[in-house]
């Protein structure tokens, strides 16, 4: 959108309620994906709160926020957009189709379509007097054409250029301050001037023409339509140039080359660049040329802008700018964009010493540097103050630099916040940095450490804690081993007066036992381990003997020598166990080892094995069960040995 100046009351108005609204509380930026493809030209209607884009064969209806409302179709080719003075027209040049049409804005309906001749491409438009001033056709076969609107019905003229043979469609611009003027700019080529045409006719007049570097791109009236700033291919400044004689007025310097242009109703002048570097790719000059720009880096990558994708708010407070490709296209506002960015850096060092003295040191920068002894404020956010402690302000100095000192009371992560309000002509900004401050040690202890139990054993675990500051609690967790079971938080409490904590476990299984202190404003966390483990537990039994009695002082199991032996084990289950069997025979006064073998546990923890006979009289031999970690298929238990079973074979 070419944004029109607004009366001088009104604009007056406008720019101090900008200051206003400056000096209040920060506005957020926006920026939300946007489902539009590459845009030719952008339209602001601030009393229905749209833009209007012109994006392949469409015009996407847009609401502030960014999203698509609805989507004029039927269009194609369509490319240039502009608004009628009172603002309840659309017009667009439709150049596929030969046209031009008109939408109401408050219903968007079409309401009329203005033909302009079988091939004549019309691409660019402006509007004045009644009239719709129209860019046609192709490379040296372009023209300047016109529709009068004031005719009923309405006529179409052709061949307009004058003494001018345009080498490209012309871009056109006219301002209804300025009324008997239309600009064309020839931008195909290099050496394509600005053409200033006189209108009060109706048939246009040159006035004033000069080469300026063509290649224009975008270009847009300053207030009162006195002068037009253009931008473009090799220029790494908007150009300000004056319409009475062309002379060049100021350079507002970018980057990179330039692409995209809009003037606010104050004159405040935005640009994009092409920022091929990454620096920065969105400039306002908030004060005339001879003050610096102030900067946005709205996208991190290329921006070669298209069309027209850059536009002030109806009333000058917001930007609105298209960044990306399409298929990825950001609609982002820029809330106060006369404001300077403001960016600060915070150093801190990375350890200190709780209650020592560190020294933070920091920057601001931005375009136009605050006066030095200009406050910012801190804040230290640490465990003893969790929600943030002000420590006052420190002054900039002239260079943007600052620093103060402190002396952390509280150990651990201790987090220094320093932030600028922004003030008329700024942005606020924050930054902050950690330190890790030191914490003391405390002593911690937990028995039973490498201690090995029955199974089923109840057994006491005892945390002491030594010196603290503040915090004496402890927690106490047991991790039995298996994946089956959870790390469980057994306790939680202060310890007693004598530092202690206790609570117990029945041993099933080996298990971690954990005591955790999670410290306090002077003393570190720990944590403390003990390993306990279990044994499983065992039961065997012989069937099918037929007496017991005793041989020295051992009970023996009576077989005869052609009865098989049958040994039952039960032992703890756990999926995927095997018991271990070991037999041995007794000869001349000892045991030898005849076989040792694993045998799976059925899931009730039984495990029957037939252990065959003698076929001779006069054997004596033994059985166990035996849990071998990790040998039984788990780790889950502490190794345990069953008892021997001993038994005879008989006549």
């Amino acid at each position: 959108m070419r944004i029109r100046t607004l009366p001088a009351a009104v604009a007056t108005a406008a720019l101090f309620g900008s200051l206003l609204l400056a000096a209040s509380p920060a506005v957020a930026d926006t920026n939300v994906p946007i489902g539009v493809g590459n845009v030719n030209d952008t339209v602001v209607d601030g009393a229905h709160q749209h833009l209007y884009m012109s994006t392949g064969d469409g015009i996407a209806v847009v609401d502030y926020v960014g999203k698509v409302v609805t989507t004029l179709t039927g269009l194609p080719q369509v490319s240039d957009l502009q608004l009628s003075a009172d603002g309840s027209t659309l017009y667009a040049a439709v150049t596929g189709a030969d046209k031009i049409v008109a939408f109401d804005t408050a219903t968007l309906g079409q309401t009329a379509a203005y033909p302009t001749g079988a091939g004549t491409a019309p691409r660019h438009i402006a509007l004045t007097q009644g009239r719709i001033w129209f860019g046609y056709g192709d490379q040296w076969d372009s023209g300047l054409g016109e529709i009068d609107l004031t005719a009923d019905p309405a006529t179409v003229r052709l061949d307009l250029a004058g003494d001018h043979d345009f080498a490209s469609t012309p871009m056109l611009y006219a301002d209804p301050a300025n009324p008997d003027t239309l600009v064309a700019l020839d931008g195909g080529i290099s050496s394509g001037p600005i053409v200033v045409y006189d209108i009060a006719s109706g048939t246009p007049v040159i006035r004033v023409t000069a080469d300026e570097g063509g290649f224009y791109s975008d270009a847009a009236f300053t207030p009162g339509g006195q002068s037009i700033v253009v931008v473009g291919q090799g220029r790494r400044a908007a150009e300000e140039y004056r319409l009475s004689d062309l002379a060049k007025v100021h350079d507002y310097p970018v980057n990179d080359q330039t692409e995209t242009v809009t003037v606010a109703p104050d004159g405040t002048i935005a640009a994009t660049s092409l920022d091929t570097d990454n620096t920065g790719d969105t400039y306002v000059f908030p004060g005339g040329a001879d003050a610096p720009a102030s900067v946005r880096n709205l996208s991190d990558s290329w921006m070669p802008w298209g069309g027209h994708t850059t536009a002030w708010s109806a009333d000058g407070t917001k930007l609105y700018v298209l960044t990306g490709s399409s298929g990825s296209m950001q609609f982002q506002t820029v809330s106060e964009p006369r404001k300077y960015v403001a960016k600060l850096a915070v150093n801190a060092p990375a350890t200190a010493t709780r209650a020592k003295t560190l020294t933070v040191k920091g920057t601001l920068t931005t375009g136009l540097k605050p006066p030095a002894g200009t406050p910012v404020n801190i804040v230290r956010t640490d465990m003893l103050s969790p929600s943030g402690k002000s420590l006052g302000t420190t002054k900039l100095g002239a260079n943007g630099a600052f620093s103060f000192t402190d002396a952390p009371p509280a150990g651990g992560k201790v987090r220094y916040t320093v932030t600028y309000p922004g003030d008329a002509a700024h942005t606020s900004a924050s930054a902050s940095d950690t330190v890790a401050v030191s914490r003391a040690t405390p002593a911690l202890t937990l028995t039973n450490n490498k201690k090995t139990y029955a199974y089923g054993k109840k057994v006491t675990f005892t945390a002491h804690l030594g010196t603290t500051y503040s915090n004496r609690t402890v927690e106490i967790w047991a991790d039995p081993y298996g994946a089956d079971k959870p790390n469980k938080l057994l306790k939680s409490a202060k310890v007693d007066a004598h530092g202690n904590l206790s609570t117990s476990v029945t041993m099933s299984r080996d298990t971690a036992v954990k005591a955790v202190y999670k410290g306090d404003s002077r003393y570190a966390p720990r944590t403390v381990k003990s390993n306990a483990y279990a044994h499983v537990k065992i039961a065997a039994s012989l069937s099918k003997y037929y007496k017991t009695g005793t041989i020295g002082s051992t009970r023996y199991r009576y077989f005869h020598k052609n009865t098989d032996a049958i040994l039952t084990t039960t032992m703890t289950y756990y999926t995927g166990r095997k018991q271990r069997l070991d037999l041995q025979v007794y000869s001349e006064g000892r045991w030898y080892t005849t076989g040792s073998e694993y045998f799976a546990l059925g899931t009730n923890g039984k495990s029957v094995v037939n252990l065959g006979h003698a076929g001779t009289s006069g054997i004596r031999a033994r059985v166990r069960a035996v849990y071998v970690d990790p040998s039984s298929g788990d780790s889950v238990n502490t190794n345990t040995i069953g008892a021997w079973q001993y038994f005879y074979f008989s006549n």
